[in-house]
């Protein structure tokens, strides 16, 4: 398909040192050509090859000198013809270029829209589309690892893995319907069961491991929770290093959200400190209550607050409040009990691991016992075998949801004997995942992503 020749800055505007611009498109190295001036009338650039040349405007007044690359389809990054021009890095200087380039024929890209071309033009699907922009904006080493294995297609071939597998487990299972006739039931045949169970296990670890990566492009949001006066105010400021929440004797005095972005080493957090868990007839504090339950239902960590005082009367309660957030077999957020007021107990620095999880002992207007609960988070936030993690995104954790729903339909209606609703729903499964990398896309989701990117990405 012939498409426009596209122009955009690829750098910051205000960075110093080095300016890029880059053209994608049938006219690219015309341009290029165009705007070395006069003197270089007839200029063909080797490919890959970096030469020295002036830039010029119609009257031959330079503009800029650099280098000029040129990259042919469809060994490029588009697939097209790309051409690449560095000069220097005023802003004023890459406007003048890429007005230029416009007066020569071509127009200013769309956010996103050099990835977007390279995907229509097969040289990378959708995850590792989206991952060119998850490296750009990586804000920690783990992140920019995790973006880089995407891009090189860890996570595809991970998804691939399991639509083989899904693929294969579809046509078994339309065999047994368009053979209704054969004296063994497929559908009740142990090899079926076994193909089933297989699908269900790749896709519960790519599901585990695409919510790592999310939490390394997102950060882990953790929540903090429980009753007034229980510390979750002065537990935020302690680990913000701030005076963020208004920290008082009285029940009642957070009552809406309060966010903080917290970095521990290499690791990013978002901390929600909520409104304390209490009966009131008061309605401003029952929305707060509202909007606390509702933000930890969201929660990847969830840190339970117990006045270590108080504490053994208070864990029951807390429990139930938390139990009552999930939603049929869906696992909740992990759970981590924190006593304060540990210093009042004599309990400080303690920790005991539980049936209900880790309980740690801490005093958080002192900052004492702070240090295991940072060594708590950064490992929340890492998971196991954070060294093999490819960076996801929320739309991939939420496609890779759907697709378990429907597997667990499908499995259902095996058992039922139901072989046509069961066909049906492996379908729908291969559906949500081939959203993933974009082996089913619509325009509007299309336009979604890429209107995210950069500039010139």
């Amino acid at each position: 398909m012939l498409r426009d020749t596209i122009v955009a800055i690829a750098t910051p505007a205000g960075r110093a040192g080095i300016g890029v611009l880059r053209l994608s498109g049938p006219r690219a190295f015309a341009i290029a050509a165009a705007l070395t001036g006069p003197a270089e009338a007839g200029f063909v650039p080797r490919p890959r090859h970096a030469h020295y040349r002036r830039f010029c405007e119609a009257d031959g007044e330079v503009i800029d000198d650099g280098l000029l690359i040129a990259f042919p389809a469809p060994h490029s990054f588009t697939g097209e013809d790309v051409v690449e021009l560095q000069g220097h890095g005023n802003p004023l200087l890459l406007a003048r270029l890429q007005a230029r380039c416009v007066a020569l024929g071509a127009r200013p890209a769309r956010p996103g829209e050099f990835s977007e071309r390279a995907f229509l033009e097969g040289r990378i699907d959708l995850a590792q589309a989206e991952a060119v922009a998850d490296l750009i904006a990586a804000s920690s080493e783990a992140a920019l690892r995790a973006a880089r294995r995407s891009l090189d297609g860890v996570f595809s071939a991970r998804v691939a893995e399991v639509v083989e597998a899904l693929t294969a487990l579809r046509v078994y299972v339309e065999a047994a319907i368009d053979f209704p006739e054969e004296e063994i039931d497929f559908l009740a045949a142990a090899e079926l069961r076994e193909r089933l169970a297989g699908v269900e296990a790749l896709h519960a670890a790519l599901r585990a491991d695409a919510a790592r990566g999310q939490r390394l492009v997102d950060g882990l949001h953790v929540v903090l929770v429980g009753a007034p006066n229980a510390g979750k105010s002065a537990l935020m400021n302690a680990l913000a290093g701030a005076e963020r929440a208004i920290v008082t004797p009285l029940p009642g005095t957070t009552r809406d959200l309060l966010r903080e972005v917290l970095r521990l080493e290499d690791m990013e957090f978002t901390l929600v400190d909520t409104a304390g868990l209490r009966e009131t007839a008061d309605p401003i504090e029952q929305e707060g209550i509202r909007r606390a339950r509702a933000e930890r239902r969201r929660a990847d960590l969830v840190l339970a607050l117990l006045d270590d005082r108080e504490a053994e009367a208070a864990l029951p309660r807390l429990a139930a409040e938390l139990a009552a957030d999930r939603e049929g077999d869906v696992p909740g957020p992990a759970l981590l009990w924190l006593h304060t007021h540990a210093d009042l107990t004599g309990r400080l620095g303690a920790e005991e691991r539980r049936a209900d999880g880790l309980h740690l002992w801490i005093d958080a207007r002192r900052g004492e016992g702070l240090e295991a609960l940072r060594r708590t988070l950064r490992e929340a936030a890492a998971g196991e075998g954070a060294e093999g993690s490819f960076s996801a995104r929320a739309r991939h954790v939420e496609a890779i949801g759907r697709a378990g729903q429907h597997l667990a339909a499908a499995a259902a209606q095996l058992r039922a004997g139901q072989g046509e609703l069961a066909a049906e729903e492996l379908r729908l499964a291969q559906a949500a995942y081939g959203e993933i990398t974009g082996a089913v896309s619509a325009d509007a989701l299309l336009g979604r992503i890429f209107s995210s990117f950069c500039i010139g990405k």
